[in-house]
């Protein structure tokens, strides 16, 4: 086999597993590990179960692989629009979080509990979202990636708290997603503010009024504020 045939058959092969790795992503968005078997899998696929075996060496490292897919899909989406004001990326950052876990719910769920018992490669992975979702917040709000470590123990705090509110959300499917969003931005004008009180050199963001969604109390819209966002922008699209 010459060098051309070579490279034909490596991006032959790079294709065959992009579409296996999107075809396990529909299967397991909204079903968990168990639930699928290898035949399960290999049917929806349209595929010999040893072809999945050949690319992935074995269920866990199919579902692995999809995992990892995943969560570079939830940083990409959150990191994007850097073109936009820091504040206002900041709303993109948390609205895409939110987006992907509402359309994504059995990856993000596995992302935020650790996966399967205790898998210590899945929580490596969490941990590297975490990493880059406090840090794509730090740039948002503060211009920069690297903060102090009690404004990163901060934000990891409000980060926890995110995820504890997104999967009960997903659980009632209730509030609105924009209400929901509106309410982690509130949370993190909190935090941000109690950071400068503890670090001098990371400034509470200039407060700027912002748009309630409608489906927010009255009562309640009144204090709202975004962090530093003059206007919500639209939500982000699945």
């Amino acid at each position: 086999m010459n060098n051309s045939q070579q490279r034909g058959a490596t991006e032959r092969s790079q294709v065959r597993r992009v579409e296996l790795i999107a075809t396990g992503r529909k299967l397991f968005a909204d079903t968990s590990y168990d639930a699928l078997s290898m035949d399960d899998i290999a049917k929806h696929a349209g595929v010999a179960k040893g072809l999945i075996y050949y690319y992935f060496k074995s269920k866990r490292g199919y579902y692995l692989a999809i995992i990892e897919d995943s969560v570079a899909d939830l940083v990409s989406r959150a990191a994007g629009d850097t073109e936009l004001p820091r504040a206002e990326r900041v709303h993109r950052t948390i609205e895409a979080y939110l987006c992907y876990a509402q359309h994504h719910q059995a990856a993000f769920r596995t992302i935020v509990t650790g996966g399967v018992g205790f898998d210590t490669q899945v929580q490596s992975i969490r941990d590297a979202v975490r990493d880059e979702l406090i840090a794509t917040i730090a740039e948002g709000a503060y211009g920069r990636r690297e903060i102090p470590m009690l404004a990163r123990l901060a934000l990891l705090g409000w980060l926890s708290s995110v995820e504890g509110i997104t999967l009960d959300w997903l659980g009632h499917q209730e509030p609105a997603r924009e209400t929901v969003c509106a309410l982690l931005m509130r949370m993190l004008r909190a935090t941000l503010g109690t950071i400068e009180e503890f670090a001098p050199d990371c400034p509470e963001p200039p407060r700027e009024p912002a748009s309630v969604p409608a489906s927010v109390p009255a009562q309640a819209s009144a204090p709202a504020q975004a962090a530093g966002s003059a206007q919500a922008p639209a939500p982000v699209e699945a």
